[in-house]
């Protein structure tokens, strides 16, 4: 039996909107991971762009469990000495709540050229409108 490999004007990219209100943040980003790596279809390979185009709305009202909204930090270093910045969740979340949906669905793709490829079909806002409305995006909700 033969392995089946898509050619490039096989693949169908579709696009969906999520809604993160009152979402738990690692839950929604798996599930936001899964559409956007393609492992959902039927036709998926790894080395291939075979996922669909992700906008997550209401990013600003994302949950986490138990304490981590006190105890969770983000840190990125700048390469000099004594460059490490460390911001809270909460101040990330006043700041820039799109960021934080972005870095939880950044760690779940490949730490590659294609993983950094399919960074770029997410689409976060912090609101619920979004500019995709001409792409005409298919609603879905994420369940556990």
């Amino acid at each position: 039996m033969k392995t089946l490999i898509p050619k490039a004007d096989q693949i169908q990219q579709n696009w969906y909107v999520v809604d993160a209100t009152d979402q738990v943040l690692g839950r929604l980003a798996t599930q936001v991971a899964t559409l956007i790596r393609g492992k959902n279809k039927p036709y998926f390979s790894p080395h291939l762009d075979t996922g669909d185009f992700v906008i997550v709305i209401n990013a600003e009202k994302v949950r986490l469990t138990g304490n981590k909204e006190l105890q969770k930090t983000y840190q990125r270093y700048s390469g000099y000495p004594d460059g490490l910045k460390t911001i809270s969740y909460k101040r990330m979340l006043a700041e820039k709540p799109e960021e934080i949906i972005t870095h939880a669905v950044k760690g779940m793709l490949p730490k590659n050229i294609l993983g950094r490829q399919l960074l770029q079909k997410l689409k976060v806002y912090a609101g619920d409108t979004h500019p995709h409305q001409a792409q005409k995006p298919e609603k879905i909700s994420i369940e556990y």
